[in-house]
């Protein structure tokens, strides 16, 4: 699949450039997407939650009633789930939600969520670029010159940028990444896709080692 490349600021170039078949023109596997969408999200997760068990509150050990004769039901301290400000039964504990996934699983989901992309015709190949300083106005100019204003967009870069980074950090609905960074959730989540041109190549050597 062959994509016109264009530089930044929406102009013609007048070349183009191939797609990987190998990265951007396979068969697509929903259920690693599916696996490695939900790594993604599960290593997301702080896992920082919780709450006290009765051995944690403080308060008295004293038994707070005789075991017979009040009519009542028996109960032990004043800790006891069944009382208010007592401690939580089976409550949330620290724990670590990740998982591990296979690498090639990691890599068939992210070409898959690329070849979604191609054959969406939701990709976009510009020129490498930098921004002499960060500013946010240069980065929508960047937007509004592919038509992509009112998008979700990812862009990919083949090295960090400073001053990209910066400039579209308080954008809405766009994210800047490297091609080191690049996974099938973010792939997925943006509408389009915009790749600097030294990025492919990355891309292609990142998946296909």
């Amino acid at each position: 699949m062959d994509l016109a490349v264009v530089k930044y600021s929406g102009e013609k170039t007048g070349r183009n450039i191939s797609l990987s078949s190998d990265v951007f023109g396979i068969e697509p596997n929903d259920h690693a997407i599916y696996l490695d969408v939900k790594s993604y999200l599960a290593n997301q997760r702080q896992g920082t939650h919780k709450s006290k068990q009765r051995n944690e509150i403080s308060g008295s050990s004293k038994k707070i009633k005789k075991q017979k004769g009040t009519g009542g039901a028996r109960a032990g301290n004043i800790k006891n789930p069944q009382f208010k400000g007592g401690g939580r039964i089976f409550g949330p504990q620290p724990r670590d939600y990740s998982f591990k996934l296979n690498k090639k699983v990691k890599d068939l989901a992210r070409k898959s969520a690329l070849t979604y992309k191609a054959k969406d015709n939701s990709i976009a190949v510009i020129e490498d670029f930098n921004f002499e300083a960060p500013k946010t106005k240069q980065y929508l100019s960047l937007l509004k010159a592919l038509s992509l204003g009112d998008k979700k967009t990812l862009l990919v870069l083949p090295e960090s940028s400073k001053n990209v980074v910066l400039s579209g950090r308080n954008v809405q609905n766009t994210k800047v990444i490297t091609a080191s960074q690049i996974n099938t959730y973010d792939v997925l989540h943006a509408e389009h896709l915009i790749l600097a041109e030294s990025s492919l190549e990355k891309i292609n050597n990142l998946l296909t080692a």
